[in-house]
C-alpha cells in the first residue's frame, strides 16, 4: 500500500496513477510492496529531519526510512517540493518530471540500489530512467 501525505500546501496529481506506477516498479525488481509513505515537505522540514536523525547538516531533496524486511519493500520518503523545484529549474527539467525521478529514487534505495560510488550512481539513474519512461508510457 502506496499512502502520499503532506506537511506543506503541495498536492500531488494523478495519485493512483503515480501509486500504481510505483508498485509496478517494486514488482518489476522482484519486490513485494509492503507499506510505503511518501511525506511531501519543505527545504526547512526536512533540513530538521537531516539533521536530527542523520547528523547531516544540509539541504536535500529526498530522505528515507527504509523498513524493508527481505523482499518487503517498506518505509517512509520524505521529499522537498522547495528541492525539486530548484533541482528541475537547474537541471532544465519540468518540476513533475524531477518530482517522479525523485519518488522513483527514494524506492530504489529501498529495492536494494546504493549510489555512493560513481558506478552505482550510473546504475541508479539508468534505472531511475527506465521508470520514469515507464510512466510517461502509461
Amino acid at each position: 500500500m502506496i499512502e502520499f501525505h503532506k506537511q506543506t500546501d503541495f498536492q500531488l496529481e494523478d495519485q493512483e496513477r503515480i501509486a500504481n506506477w510505483l508498485t509496478s516498479l517494486v514488482i518489476s525488481e522482484g519486490k513485494e510492496l509492503g507499506e510505503l509513505a511518501y511525506i511531501f515537505c519543505n527545504d526547512e522540514y526536512l533540513h530538521d529531519l537531516n539533521v536530527r536523525f542523520l547528523n547531516h547538516d544540509t539541504l536535500t531533496d529526498v530522505i528515507g526510512f527504509d523498513n524493508t524486511m527481505g523482499d518487503l519493500v517498506g518505509g517512509e520518503i520524505y521529499i522537498s517540493v522547495d528541492r525539486v523545484a530548484d533541482n528541475a529549474k537547474e537541471f532544465n527539467e519540468l518540476f513533475k518530471d524531477e518530482l517522479h525521478r525523485v519518488m522513483a529514487h527514494g524506492v530504489l534505495h529501498f529495492c536494494g540500489f546504493p549510489d555512493k560510488d560513481p558506478e552505482e550512481a550510473r546504475l541508479m539513474r539508468e534505472k531511475e530512467d527506465e521508470y520514469l519512461k515507464n510512466l510517461k508510457n502509461k
